[in-house]
């Protein structure tokens, strides 16, 4: 295990779905980790050795490093040697980024910096965000130097660099060890300090390259993504509308040795891929055009869904015309923005399931089981069932989302006359 003489305290803003994996990560490697979070809940379970989110292995490890008094969570920041952000960077309704976030843990932790402290941005963001967060923490903090644009040069007392996560919800204590880091720093001395503080836990390759590049090769990797995933769904519509099966299509495609095409779904969801895209237009809308054009394929796709799910119904109500279109149950398989995860953030899935419980005067009925209890935006709208329940009441099944547990009872949702499956399990 690697030890390091310039970092033996660690203090992470934010305890989501990559705040908390990498303290606790750090924490592992015998850094004394502060997390610190505005949920009290979630500050008040992670002290307790537990945890509020779902992620593989993360409990073993966040149990273990407070046990042993490396990992501790606060709703408040510590003076520290190092300061890793984590907080969420939405947009805001117009599609433009929202900083506030980040704004709000910079003002947090500029009371308790001192000279020689490392300041990193996590969080992906727009290209410019951390030169922002620098400026900001400059503002508050005048006695110190402070590095505020990109390729900066000179003595600095704080050390400021961009290093975006890049881990796949599901295998995230994994990815942080094994995946490559790309790290930007404001100077070159900033990038060697960071990437110290990564070496202590980081099994693959540090990247060293200026903050701008740093933020933009997140959202390349997240646009890139998005794109081919467009064009998945695309051709999905198309074949649909052409009485091809699209899956089978696909497949025989994908014989070809230079071609992978991706699979459909009802969108694209999760807290980056259908978001960071956006960052790249808001900085550059008129160049950006195929990123735009992408974004707009996928965030169309769920209206489609709901289209089909609008003809299944009409179809039962005119080969039954007694049955009234409020008897008719739809159950939705799925909530989550991926397999196997309880991540509900920007989730087609869920929008979906909303918008058919706002518009269909029957009952919904979720089938979800990764998660205890129904968002708010559902509740007193659809009903949390398991499988066996939706299989008995629904009159047509909509399969969302690929998880593990619908797979293995594909044989029994074939049955259904009504399936609408938008991720090719059946």
């Amino acid at each position: 295990m690697k030890k390091s003489e310039n970092f033996k305290s660690l203090t992470v803003m934010g305890l989501g779905y990559i705040g908390l994996p990498t303290a606790a990560a750090f924490a592992s490697r015998k850094l004394k980790v502060c997390g610190v979070d505005v949920n009290e809940h979630a500050v008040n379970t992670i002290n307790q050795g537990e945890i509020h989110i779902v992620e593989p292995e993360l409990d073993i490890v966040v149990h273990s490093t407070v046990t042993e008094g490396y990992l501790k969570a606060s709703l408040t920041p510590e003076s520290a040697d190092a300061f890793i952000i984590a907080v969420p960077t939405p947009f805001k309704g117009n599609k433009q980024p929202d900083l506030a976030y980040i704004e709000a843990a910079a003002s947090a932790i500029a009371p308790v910096l001192k000279k020689g402290d490392l300041v990193i941005l996590e969080s992906t963001s727009p290209v410019g965000a951390t030169e922002h967060m620098a400026k900001g923490l400059q503002e508050f903090r005048p006695d110190l130097r402070i590095p505020v644009s990109n390729r900066s040069s000179g003595e600095f007392d704080i050390y400021i660099s961009h290093c975006p996560e890049r881990v796949l919800p599901g295998h995230v204590m994994r990815e942080l060890v094994e995946n490559d880091r790309v790290i930007g720093g404001m100077t070159p001395k900033c990038a060697e300090k960071a990437k110290e503080l990564y070496e202590l836990l980081v099994e693959g390759e540090c990247l060293l390259t200026d903050v701008r590049t740093a933020e933009m090769a997140k959202l390349t990797e997240n646009a890139f993504r998005d794109v081919n995933i467009a064009f998945a769904n695309e051709l999905s519509m198309i074949a649909d509308r052409l009485e091809i099966d699209v899956w089978e299509l696909i497949s025989l495609a994908n014989r070809h040795p230079r071609v992978n095409v991706l699979q459909p779904g009802c969108g694209v969801g999760g807290h980056c891929i259908a978001v960071d895209p956006w960052f790249i237009v808001s900085r550059t809308p008129e160049l950006a055009k195929l990123t735009r054009a992408a974004r707009e394929v996928n965030d169309s796709k769920p209206d489609w869904v709901l289209e089909k799910v609008g003809l299944e119904i009409a179809r039962i109500s005119q080969l039954n015309p007694i049955k009234d279109v409020k008897d008719i149950t739809v159950a939705c398989f799925g909530l989550a923005f991926k397999p196997d995860i309880d991540d509900l953030r920007e989730s087609p899935a869920l929008n979906i399931a909303v918008s058919l419980a706002d518009r269909h005067p029957s009952k919904l009925l979720v089938v979800e089981p990764n998660i205890s209890k129904l968002p708010r935006s559902l509740m007193q709208k659809a009903e949390l069932v398991d499988i066996d329940s939706a299989l008995e009441n629904a009159d047509i099944i909509l399969l969302l989302v690929d998880h593990a547990e619908f797979k293995e009872q594909a044989s029994r949702i074939k049955q259904f006359v009504r399936v609408v499956d938008t991720r090719g399990v059946l």
